[in-house]
């Protein structure tokens, strides 16, 4: 088969609310790189698009630093029509603050003890657009879910129309081994355990290509 240009969105995103605070999470970026490093092995193109995390692919890849959510969602819209296959591997906050505050805020005065109220607004869903406007292309996401795991991976799979979602736990946030299930969009799913982040992005990159493979012969045929 030819080779595929693999677009992967990878690590968090960092909400600013004034200089020196931000809203993120704890994404490593460890499921990202290994995602880019086994679609490389197998001689695929990846433009990897990472939010703050310091873990990187190899050289070979085509590496874009990204900061905020608007940010990832610039550098994902500039690229989609580059790529075969889009992942949506990134923690990208779901949220940022209405307001940023140009200086930095001061805990002085009646603030000390009475807090301060932060208003949110909704960040772009950027997986949600690669698959509205993936024509052609194999779009996956994954779902991390403190419960409901398997029901609500399927929910957003559906969704979303995402050709396929990886479930997981919070246990698997920056961590090196993770428990995940693969379900794509025909019912299918295969459970891992407890396995390493480099043998998980191996069957996640191999389950996409036989998407890619299924989808090129179901078109030869029609």
């Amino acid at each position: 088969m030819k080779k595929l240009t693999f677009l992967i969105t990878s690590g968090p995103t960092r909400e600013y609310i004034d200089p020196v605070r931000f809203i993120s999470n704890d994404s490593s970026g460890k499921m990202g790189r290994a995602l880019a490093l086994s679609a490389l092995k197998r001689g695929h193109k990846v433009i990897f698009i990472s939010g703050p995390s310091g873990v990187y692919p190899s050289s070979k890849a085509e590496i874009i630093k990204v900061v905020s959510a608007a940010d990832m969602f610039k550098a994902v819209k500039k690229n989609l029509f580059k790529a075969d296959v889009v992942i949506g591997a990134a923690a990208v906050s779901d949220f940022k603050p209405v307001f940023f505050h140009r200086h930095k805020i001061k805990k002085t005065g009646d603030n000390q003890t009475g807090g301060v109220l932060i208003k949110l607004k909704k960040n772009p869903d950027i997986i949600a657009y690669c698959a509205k406007n993936k024509r052609s292309r194999i779009v996956a996401g994954f779902a991390l879910e403190t419960k409901d795991l398997i029901k609500n991976a399927r929910g957003k799979m559906k969704d979303k129309n995402l050709d396929l979602v990886v479930a997981n736990a919070k246990e698997s946030i920056s961590c090196d081994l993770a428990s995940v299930f693969i379900i794509n969009k025909n019912g299918g799913m295969l459970k891992l355990e407890n396995a390493g982040k480099k043998f998980i992005a191996g069957k996640i990159i191999d389950e996409i290509i036989g998407i890619y493979k299924n989808n090129q012969i179901g078109k030869k045929c029609s």
